[in-house]
C-alpha cells in the first residue's frame, strides 16, 4: 500500500520574542524511508509575538495549528497532541537545528532561509478552471457510523445518461483529489472522466477536508460504509449505473462495496492488493529495501522478523494485545540477530512507537485481511490494474491472486491488465521508488487514464 503519509501542518504562535531576522521563509528537509519530504516554515512578527504556518509542498498542504509553542534561550519548542507531533530546535542565527518526533519516530530538521525564486512543484496535468463541465459540491450522511462526508461531484457536459464512478482514496486520511506528494490524481481523474462522458464523485476522508472526524477504532470496514453510502446518494439522485474505482487500500474497500451493495455496477481496482495482506506486506519491505540497495542478508533478517511480527497479530487470542505485543517485541529485539548494537533506551523508544504503529485497530484489521473474501463472490464488470515497477503492491502477485478469486466466482466479465514501466501511483517511471514520486512531474500515466474510461465506456453502455 501506499506508504502512510505523514502531515506535517502546524500553526506556530510564538509566546517569545525572537530576533528580527527570524522572519521570513525557513525550508528543511525530512528523510523518511528514502523520501525527501520538505517543509517550508513561514514566520511573521504580530506584535510581540510570531505567528509561523508551515507547508508540505509534496502533501499540498498548508498551516493547520499547532497547540503549543514556546522559545526559550533560541531554543523553539512545538507540541502537537492531537498529531503526536513534537519538534525541538535550536536557533544559532542562521539555522534552526533540531529534532523532529512522531509517534516516537526521530527525524533531524534543520531549517534554512529560503532563497527568492524557489521553483515550485511542477505538475502540468493537474486541471485549471475554468471548467467548461458541471461541478457541484455535495454532501450526505453516512447513516451507519452517522459521519459527515463531503466532496466534488463533475458531471459531463451535455449528456443525461452516463456512468458515474465514486473514487475511493488509499490509506492514510487523504482530501478528495487524493493529494500526495504534490500530485493530485483524483482530480486528474475526475476531469479526463468529464471530458470523456464520464461522471466522478470524490469524497474527503474522515477528518479532512470537509469531512467529519472519525475514530480512534476505524478500519477499512468503516471506511467501506462511507464509499457504499456514496454510492447510496448517487442513486439517491438519479443515477442508476454506478461504479467504484479504488487506489491502493481503496482498491481493497472497491470489492467489499461491491459485495454489500448490488447497486455497484462495475470496479476498477488499481494497485489493489489481491493476496493475504501479511504476505502482501512482506513483498513490499522486500522490494523496497532491495529497492533502496539492501542486501540479502538484511532483507532475509528483516523478513523473518515481520513473519513473527504479523503472526503474532494474525494469530493473538489474548485480552490486552498492546501490552501483550510490547512484551513480545521487546524480547524479539533484544536478540543479538536484531538489535544490531542499540541501547536500552533506544530499544524502548522503537517497541514504543512500532507497538503504537501496529496494534492499531486499523492496522490490526489490514493485517489479518485476506481480498480473496471478497474478491472471490464478485461477477460484475471487474478492471484491476497494475505497474510492473510497483514497490509497494507488487503487480505479478496481486493480479494474479485478483484473477484467481475472479475465477472463483465464475465471473467472465473482468480484465486484469499489467503495465508496462509504471509505478504505484502509476506515473511511468524508471525505479519505482517512493522516493522518485515526487520527482516526477507527470501525475498519471495518460495510458491509464485512456484504459479505465474507454473500458467504463465500454461497460457503462451494457448496464
Amino acid at each position: 500500500m501506499k506508504t502512510k503519509s505523514v502531515l506535517f501542518l502546524l500553526f506556530l504562535c510564538f509566546q517569545s520574542i525572537f530576533a528580527q531576522d527570524i522572519q521570513g521563509a525557513w525550508e528543511g528537509s525530512l528523510s523518511i524511508q528514502g523520501t525527501s519530504l520538505p517543509l517550508i516554515f513561514n514566520i511573521q512578527k504580530k506584535g510581540d509575538s510570531f505567528q509561523t504556518t508551515l507547508d508540505s509542498p509534496m502533501q499540498g498542504a498548508k498551516g493547520i495549528p499547532v497547540k503549543e509553542t514556546t522559545f526559550v534561550n533560541n531554543e523553539l519548542q512545538l507540541s502537537a497532541p492531537n498529531l503526536n507531533l513534537k519538534y525541538s530546535g535550536l536557533f544559532n542565527g542562521t539555522a534552526i537545528e533540531g529534532t523532529f518526533v512522531q509517534n516516537g519516530a526521530s527525524f533531524p530538521l534543520v531549517l534554512t532561509k529560503m532563497k527568492a525564486g524557489t521553483k515550485a512543484l511542477v505538475r502540468p496535468q493537474e486541471p485549471q478552471p475554468p471548467f467548461d463541465y458541471p461541478i457541484e459540491e455535495v454532501t450526505f450522511v453516512n447513516p451507519k457510523d452517522k459521519n459527515t462526508l463531503a466532496g466534488t461531484l463533475t458531471l459531463p457536459k451535455n449528456k443525461k445518461s452516463f456512468p458515474v464512478v465514486v473514487l475511493i482514496t488509499g490509506s492514510g486520511a487523504q482530501d478528495r483529489n487524493s493529494t500526495l506528494f504534490g500530485h493530485q490524481p483524483f482530480a486528474v481523474i475526475a476531469h479526463d472522466f468529464a471530458q470523456k462522458g464520464i461522471g466522478v464523485l470524490r469524497l474527503d476522508d474522515r477528518g479532512v477536508g470537509g469531512s467529519s472526524k472519525g475514530g480512534p477504532e476505524d478500519t477499512s470496514a468503516n471506511f467501506a460504509t462511507d464509499i457504499s453510502s456514496a454510492v447510496d446518494f448517487l442513486y439517491s439522485k438519479g443515477y442508476k449505473n454506478i461504479g467504484i474505482l479504488g487506489h491502493s487500500e481503496g482498491g481493497l474497500i472497491a470489492p467489499m462495496v461491491a459485495n454489500h451493495n448490488k447497486k455497484v455496477q462495475f470496479v476498477i481496482s488499481m494497485a489493489g492488493p489481491g493476496i493475504p495482506i501479511d504476505r502482501m506486506m512482506l513483498l513490499q519491505s522486500q522490494s523496497i529495501m532491495k529497492a533502496e540497495g539492501a542486501n540479502a542478508n538484511q532483507i532475509a533478517t528483516t523478513t523473518a522478523f515481520n513473519e513473527k511480527v504479523y503472526a503474532y497479530i494474525i494469530n493473538y487470542t489474548g485480552n490486552n494485545l498492546k501490552a501483550d505485543f510490547k512484551d513480545y517485541i521487546k524480547q524479539e529485539f533484544k536478540k543479538p540477530t536484531q538489535n544490531q548494537g542499540l541501547t536500552e533506551s533506544q530499544i524502548d523508544e522503537f517497541v514504543s512507537q512500532q507497538t503504537n504503529s501496529i496494534t492499531n485497530p486499523w492496522y490490526v484489521y489490514f493485517l489479518k485481511f485476506n481480498p480473496d473474501t471478497y474478491w472471490s463472490k464478485i461477477k460484475i464488470p471487474v478492471l484491476a490494474l497494475n505497474g510492473t515497477l510497483d514497490v509497494q503492491v507488487k503487480s505479478a502477485e496481486n493480479l494474479a491472486g485478483i484473477q484467481t478469486s475472479l475465477q472463483k466466482a465464475g465471473n467472465k466479465k473482468a480484465t486484469i491488465t499489467e503495465l508496462q514501466g509504471l509505478n504505484h501511483l502509476f506515473q511511468e517511471a524508471k525505479t519505482g521508488t517512493v522516493a522518485e514520486y515526487a520527482t516526477i512531474e507527470q501525475t498519471i500515466a495518460p495510458k491509464v487514464l485512456n484504459t479505465m474510461s474507454n473500458w467504463i465506456l465500454k461497460w457503462g453502455s451494457k448496464n
